[in-house]
């Protein structure tokens, strides 16, 4: 313990009597923070910007610490008021990320006893809402669907994600970057159900590798993975990713292509698309196109339309089944943002599908958890264009030899339809897709 101390704990101490001010350990929770107007990272981002003195090990620990917040507002904000000082404070105490003696070595002795007596606590004691912290709106839908699955996924919402990263198949194979990332000394696993995934253990710098600098491996969640394995892009195909956003899924798209062929990357955001091209770089692949359109109607799209052999509609979303990454969507979100987005889906979704050639793949997918984001999407689309028909996504997973395939899916007359992903099951994000084919 006295060795994991001198390896660390030197430059805890070094930092005791600077978080010890009420300013440090409240100050990475401003106040603006808690109105939910900006994306956390991008408060965070804010934050780090406007102190730039803190070194790594500070900024991991309060970027942590804030959504650890998040994560168990409603019950912080119950235990709050039993505390003193200010409310960012409190809650910064309650959140914080890192060794309990380090906190408590800055928190004067009425703050160490208000918070052994909220350690004390049971959680079998708590009301519903302190334990899942989740928004009303949100909670009947969920166990309306999962049933006694709900609290296993509200547990789990509460965890940290794991860090994924896809292997770029064109340039490596994986059992020889796990090598690499092993002699880094980065532990890996192979992700179970993606053929290209490696599951590592902390946050390394993954950026100073050069398995990354020479575009060896990519962030990318595993079930983003199986969204592109879903597509199943062939080589000398032309296939667009319709919403791209940074990228991810087009890299991988393009290394099942083996850079051949034709790839539209579109989306509205031109920012987006741009953090896109150094990617495209790192990864070798000469056959991706990124274009900013308006809309979903736009020109390029009316040109394509009967020429494309898949298309990919990762559409935008609530995005609520990345909350352990990003916890702070279910407050943003609310059952009106949801809805609208339902027509902006419907809208995207048929725009996608007119570009599809006579035997051409379509596949639809969200990050989303409910089901009007999903299933209600695909099953309107399928009632409103009899000229595309359903196909089972546990079959196709089958057929790439996905282990486990069907345990990876639900829904539809086989009951393994649509890919349905779970943090609770799946250890990925929340994910859904729906496959068709456009008949002959």
């Amino acid at each position: 313990m006295a060795k994991a101390r001198g390896s660390g704990g030197v430059g805890w101490a070094r930092r005791r009597s600077a978080w010890g001010h009420s300013g440090t350990i409240g100050g990475c929770i401003p106040k603006f923070f808690l109105t939910f107007e900006h994306p956390a990272d991008a408060v965070v981002s804010r934050f780090f910007r406007d102190n730039r003195g803190l070194g790594p090990r500070e900024r991991a620990t309060l970027a942590e610490t804030v959504y650890t917040v998040l994560r168990k507002k409603l019950l912080f904000d119950h235990l709050a008021p039993s505390g003193s000082g200010p409310k960012e404070r409190r809650l910064a105490i309650l959140g914080f990320h890192g060794p309990r003696d380090f906190l408590k070595s800055a928190l004067t002795e009425q703050e160490k006893n208000w918070l052994d007596q909220c350690d004390a606590i049971n959680p079998a004691d708590l009301m519903e809402r302190h334990r899942h912290n989740l928004p009303e709106w949100l909670v009947q839908p969920l166990k309306d669907q999962l049933g006694d699955e709900f609290w296993p996924l509200a547990e789990s919402m509460a965890q940290n994600a794991p860090l994924d990263l896809r292997v770029n198949v064109l340039k490596e194979k994986r059992a020889d970057v796990q090598k690499e990332l092993a002699r880094a000394a980065i532990k890996s696993v192979a992700t179970p159900y993606s053929p290209w995934g490696l599951r590592i253990e902390g946050k390394p710098a993954l950026t100073k590798l050069d398995a990354f600098t020479r575009g060896a491996i990519e962030v990318q969640d595993e079930g983003s993975q199986l969204l592109a394995l879903l597509l199943d892009a062939k080589r000398g195909e032309m296939v667009v990713d319709f919403c791209a956003g940074a990228g991810g899924k087009t890299l991988a798209i393009g290394a099942t292509m083996r850079s051949t062929g034709r790839l539209y990357a579109f989306d509205v955001s031109a920012h987006r698309l741009d953090a896109l091209k150094p990617r495209m770089a790192r990864s070798g692949l000469s056959n991706i196109h990124p274009a900013a359109i308006a809309h979903e109607r736009d020109e390029r799209i009316k040109r394509l339309a009967g020429k494309i052999d898949r298309v990919l509609v990762d559409a935008p979303c609530s995005g609520l089944g990345t909350l352990r990454r990003n916890p702070d969507l279910k407050w943003r979100q609310s059952a009106k943002s949801v809805q609208e987005l339902v027509a902006k889906q419907t809208a995207i979704l048929d725009s996608a599908a007119r570009l599809l050639k006579p035997g051409g793949r379509l596949v639809y997918a969200t990050c989303s958890i409910l089901p009007q984001e999903n299933e209600a999407i695909a099953e309107a689309f399928s009632a409103a264009h009899p000229d595309f028909e359903m196909l089972d996504a546990g079959e196709l997973l089958e057929q790439l030899k996905v282990a486990d395939a069907r345990s990876l899916c639900s829904g539809g007359a086989s009951g393994t339809g649509y890919l349905r992903l779970w943090p609770h099951l799946h250890h990925t994000d929340g994910f859904f897709a729906a496959v068709w084919a456009k008949k002959a």
